[in-house]
């Protein structure tokens, strides 16, 4: 990869809840030396408002909410190069951002690679929360709705640049092996109905563009060397990047799947 030549790249971790898809966007994260966000934590303030009095979101709700993802990640590519050109001597790094999301239907993956016209409609500045990651990479400080200036609300309202790729890496199994994890996390808050409910929205994604499958069965350092090599397959990262894989099934700098998990802000999501 030539310095200062490398397209950014947003990768996304899908599959039903409860497949461990923010376990393995940490690892590939890891393995690639670039963020990770779950996508639940990117939601605007009204999504997170409607959530927490337990009101169901819609697609309508989850639209600007896919469009955020895209331009967040889109700015966090964008700070890391700007940081790298402002040094000395430019790091060969990848520049790429791995973000947790369940993304079942391929409506939401379209909306996520910047396909559909609700891929350039992000929410309005005025309804993201103070902490909102993207606030980090553009360096504006959310005080209060009407502290912002205009060309402040622009920024934050910028969609994501046609030329941010976006990968998925899917993982893929069967209802009977995510119902034997479910029965093993404690205090777990999926039930088996909204597991049925999950399967039912998911359209499988594998044979999409840009799309790696792993397999559920698999442990998890197989399931980020088979994520990483096959985003190799695919051009990412380009030549000269150099991604970290484990050594093998022993590796213990990756994570495990958690014995618990907190509840859910969106079922579709999460």
């Amino acid at each position: 990869m030539a310095k200062g030549s490398a397209s950014p790249a947003l990768i996304i971790a899908m599959g039903v809840s409860g497949s461990g898809k923010s376990t393995l966007g940490q690892n590939l994260a890891s393995a690639l030396g670039i963020p990770f966000y779950d996508g639940d934590s990117l939601h605007p303030q009204s999504n997170i408002e409607k959530m927490s009095k337990g009101i169901p979101l819609t697609d309508a709700d989850r639209e600007p909410w896919l469009a955020l993802i895209r331009s967040t990640a889109d700015r966090i590519c964008e700070n890391k190069e700007a940081t790298q050109s402002s040094a000395s001597e430019t790091p060969d790094e990848i520049k790429g951002v791995v973000i947790a999301c369940s993304a079942l239907k391929k409506y939401y993956r379209d909306i996520l690679r910047g396909h559909s016209p609700k891929s350039h409609q992000p929410p309005p500045a005025k309804d993201l929360p103070k902490d909102h990651p993207i606030t980090e990479h553009t360096g504006i400080e959310i005080e209060s709705n009407e502290s912002l200036e205009e060309e402040e609300e622009k920024e934050l309202e910028r969609a994501a640049s046609r030329e941010l790729r976006t990968f998925f890496v899917f993982i893929n199994g069967p209802r009977e092996v995510l119902e034997d994890r479910m029965k093993q996390r404690q205090n777990h808050f999926m039930k088996v109905e909204m597991l049925d409910s999950q399967l039912r929205t998911l359209e499988d994604p594998s044979g999409e563009d840009g799309v790696v499958v792993v397999q559920l069965a698999d442990s998890p350092d197989k399931q980020v060397r088979d994520g990483v090599e096959g985003l190799q397959k695919l051009g990412f990262p380009e030549e000269g990047g150099h991604p970290d894989l484990p050594l093998g099934d022993d590796s213990a700098s990756l994570l495990r799947p958690p014995t618990q998990e907190a509840n859910p802000v969106d079922p579709l999501s999460s």
